[in-house]
């Protein structure tokens, strides 16, 4: 069996091997989170809104910082993760946080077998689609858990960022997904001394793939935009030109660094509602 049809496997293993490294971390930050500070951006924030009293269904949500912080803001939030020993760890700092967020271990591609409820908003953010081989099976997901005008909200490292080897000096990768890419790496992006080694399975998407597959499973786009910056210190060659804004230092402003999509679910025509009671 190859890396790619073994990929859940070597994914989960890659993500338990982080999880003690990123609860340490600075990057994480973990003791001020739980004294109340939120772990997440403005971009994510503006883009969201007021969530007080909504359900939202957080894909993706690792350790579950950005789970809990949406809980903190009045929601009702269930984070979802491949990794068990992320949701473990999870749990425990909803505990300790004293949040009522629930948190749901299993392969996302697989979440209906885990999973009855439909959501006012779906959240998934920062390094998530890399990790999925097929938009399609994503996108059919958020539409499947999104009532009727719920809203997605998406905020994902540009595909160009991708296109470099780590150091950002020469295009390594194809823009378009041209299948699995196999790869190990010492350290992590929160801590890249830390003396832990994973192989990881991985894939890069287009825009265009990304759009295409919310539109055919009848999202609607309200809201695309791309950002030169990141929120985040994890790339190789940083430079930090304004408070939490980071780029890489010889490229400047002149790539796009994220991009952020908000869609939301179209009502069922009366059309497809006769074909629902079929």
């Amino acid at each position: 069996m190859n890396s790619q049809d073994n990929y859940i496997e070597i994914n989960r293993l890659s993500w338990n091997n982080r999880v003690d490294a990123h609860l340490k971390s600075d990057f994480y930050n973990l003791d001020n989170f739980i004294k109340g500070k939120t772990s997440l951006n403005s971009i994510e924030l503006a883009l969201l809104g007021d969530v007080k009293g909504k359900n939202i269904l957080h894909l993706q949500c690792h350790f579950g910082q950005d789970t809990i912080s949406l809980n903190r803001l009045g929601a009702n939030v269930t984070g979802v993760d491949l990794a068990d020993k992320a949701i473990e760890s999870a749990k425990n700092l909803a505990n300790k946080t004293n949040s009522n967020a629930k948190f749901l271990c299993c392969d996302i591609y697989d979440l209906t077998n885990h999973l009855d409820e439909k959501f006012d908003v779906v959240f998934t953010s920062y390094g998530t689609i890399g990790w999925l081989p097929d938009m399609n099976k994503w996108a059919k997901i958020i539409s499947n858990y999104l009532k009727p005008n719920g809203k997605f909200v998406f905020v994902e490292f540009h595909p160009v960022v991708w296109m470099f080897d780590d150091n950002f000096e020469k295009i390594n990768y194809r823009y378009f997904n041209s299948g699995a890419i196999v790869e190990t790496e010492k350290g992590t992006y929160a801590n890249k001394n830390a003396e832990i080694t994973q192989t990881s399975v991985m894939w890069n998407h287009s825009i265009s793939e990304v759009m295409n597959s919310l539109i055919k499973n009848g999202l609607e786009i309200n809201l695309f935009d791309e950002f030169d910056y990141s929120p985040y210190n994890c790339f190789n060659k940083t430079i930090e030109y304004q408070p939490n804004k980071y780029r890489i230092q010889h490229l400047d402003n002149k790539i796009p660094m994220l991009y952020s999509i908000c869609a939301t679910k179209k009502e069922p025509t009366k059309t497809n509602r006769k074909n629902e009671n079929v």
